[in-house]
């Protein structure tokens, strides 16, 4: 193969890498925006205390500890 052949090749190899690149950019999921179900069970419980009354504010748990 020759040399030209050969940069044409990498070069159209690279225009493929980065239109891949660019789509699971596009299409990645956040990590930090995926729920485990121990997550979602933790946030069931929170809203539970907090329909009940029986959360702290922080400025409440400030004034507890001489904040």
């Amino acid at each position: 193969m020759s040399e030209t052949a050969l940069e044409e090749k990498i070069v159209h190899e690279l225009e493929a890498i980065r239109q891949d690149i660019n789509y699971i950019k596009k299409h990645m999921v956040d990590q930090d925006s995926i729920m485990s179900e121990d997550d979602y069970h933790v946030l069931q419980e929170y809203k539970k205390e907090k329909k009940t009354g029986k959360l702290t504010s922080h400025e409440q748990l400030k004034k507890e500890l001489g904040l």
